[in-house]
């Protein structure tokens, strides 16, 4: 069966199991038409069933009945029992790919971010040159510009003067190459720009860049910009926060599903939709940095409260608390309760607003730090070991009633008050940054490599070991234990170690296992 469902071919099995041979083309069904129709002649034909060797006796009316039965088969019943099968296998299959493509999506968008460095995107290009954009830790665009290293030009002297002089000015940390037409040129020339330097790179995958570029939010974002410009200021910060620059991209053009355009498109931005509002609830927002992009995926806040809230920024500089939020437009009591605990402010004097703690639960919370003699200073210090130990000795049950919350709830405030916050992220594994490069003509089979999971999808996944194609690793080659889907043991953005088992330079593909060779 097919992906997408179109592609649908059953196959008879004689009893010893081996397949009956047919010439069923490849999106038909394979059925014993002769089977069908004397199984109907036997429910229909009277006395049939019991004496089989009566069929015909009646001349009269056999033949019309026989007629009659093969008629309503091929003309009436064979195509509803096929569209039957087909709608139900399309539905399953699409279900599965909006499944595989839900989990790729979420996983690509919780990847560990960057942060802390300065970067300078590189989007690559040949005739109309490779696009620079220089941003801060904080994602604020420093400074763009324009070279021209690759064909027709070749300006590589004059580019790696630009290059090196925007290094030295802003003391860049890291290169992010978007992965598009040119990038592998592109990677040649950093690797030697960087040679003597501290500076790192590393091959971003650039999809739906080009979808930002020139949408609506990035004309409001960077007005006077073009689009090259606006699009090599993505790659960068999707390298430094990945998620907070994939959400103002259509899902769709991220390109980590399979089968998109083919499948039910309402269920499937349903679905891609959720996964998006999870991750940005999961990971909480700055709220005196988000986007309304970022905003608009946090629960109980609409685009137009997004952009209240950004305008009473604006008016009135930074939040100082979370309970500012009531003084934004149209934000009442009930938008609030929805979005507060989702919302960070690492600027409050009160602890607990760079927390996921709900506002309703500050109680609560307070009563547990007194408790356990623990101040707002050792909160911020991670200085509140007593907290744990005070929750196992009373024990979670007896404290929460105590207190006068759910145990779910205590457990919550428990692990936020450990880690105020705490980005979920930060436990996943950095991303890999490269100083030199490698040709797909340098790898040999049994050549052990590290390398980024970049897509999962249900023959296997495709892995970034440094070269400009990703190398296959299929299912059979994952793991020597039976698993139903790649998914089940990997997932975007895993750091793995691979070998390699085959390598076509023609075809440009890379056969990749994670099975250790035998020695």
């Amino acid at each position: 069966i097919g992906g997408d469902g179109s592609d649908i071919q059953i196959t008879k099995l004689k009893s010893n199991g081996d397949p009956v041979p047919h010439n069923c083309r490849l999106g038909q069904f394979d059925i014993e038409e002769d089977d069908i129709i004397q199984y109907l002649k036997r429910h229909t034909l009277k006395n049939c069933s019991k004496v089989p060797e009566m069929i015909e006796h009646n001349p009269y009316t056999t033949p019309i009945i026989t007629e009659a039965i093969k008629d309503s088969y091929k003309r009436l019943i064979s195509p509803a029992i096929e569209r039957e099968i087909r709608s139900y296998l399309t539905k399953k299959a699409e279900e599965k790919s909006i499944e595989v493509f839900a989990k790729n999506l979420s996983q690509l968008l919780m990847e560990s971010p960057l942060s802390g460095k300065t970067i300078l995107g590189w989007d690559p290009a040949f005739r109309t040159g490779c696009k620079l954009a220089v941003i801060d830790p904080t994602g604020k665009l420093l400074e763009t510009s324009l070279i021209y290293p690759t064909e027709p030009q070749n300006k590589v002297k004059e580019s790696k003067k630009v290059v090196l002089d925007l290094i030295k000015k802003y003391d860049i940390d890291v290169i992010a190459i978007g992965n598009g037409t040119a990038s592998r040129e592109s990677e040649e020339i950093v690797a030697d720009i960087i040679k003597n330097t501290s500076v790192e790179y590393i091959i971003v995958n650039e999809a739906g860049a080009s979808v930002y570029s020139a949408s609506k939010l990035a004309d409001e974002e960077f007005p006077d910009f073009n689009e090259g410009e606006r699009s090599a200021v993505s790659i960068a910060r999707r390298l430094q926060d990945p998620l907070a620059e994939l959400v103002k991209i259509d899902p769709k053009s991220i390109g980590v599903g399979q089968y998109q355009h083919d499948m039910n498109q309402k269920q499937l931005n349903e679905s891609l939709g959720g996964v998006v509002e999870r991750a940005v609830n999961e990971v909480g927002v700055d709220l005196n940095t988000a986007s309304p992009s970022l905003l608009n995926y946090v629960s109980g806040i609409t685009k137009s409260t997004a952009k209240n809230i950004i305008s009473y920024r604006e008016e009135n500089g930074k939040f100082n608390n979370r309970n500012e939020l009531l003084n934004v437009k149209k934000l009442g009591k009930k938008t609030f309760e929805q979005c507060a605990g989702f919302l960070r402010v690492s600027e409050s004097k009160n602890v607990l607003d760079n927390t996921a703690v709900h506002p309703e639960s500050y109680d609560a919370t307070r009563k547990l730090l007194k408790l356990c003699s623990v101040t707002d200073e050792d909160v911020r210090s991670g200085n509140v070991s007593a907290v744990k130990q005070y929750v196992e000795t009373v024990g979670t049950s007896a404290l929460a009633k105590q207190l006068d919350i759910g145990e779910p709830t205590l457990i919550d405030i428990t692990k936020e008050i450990a880690n105020p916050g705490r980005d979920p992220r930060d436990e996943l594994p950095a991303p890999m940054l490269r100083t030199d490069v490698m040709d797909i003509e340098d790898l040999k089979v049994g050549m052990e490599l590290k390398g980024t999971v970049r897509n999962v999808i249900d023959f296997g996944a495709f892995v970034d070991v440094g070269v400009h194609q990703d190398g296959l690793v299929h299912i059979s080659q994952i793991t020597d234990k039976y698993i139903k889907h790649p998914s089940d043991v990997l997932k975007v953005g895993d750091i793995v170690t691979v070998w390699v088992i085959s390598v076509d330079v023609d075809k440009k593909r890379i056969g990749l296992s994670m099975k250790k060779p035998k020695e």
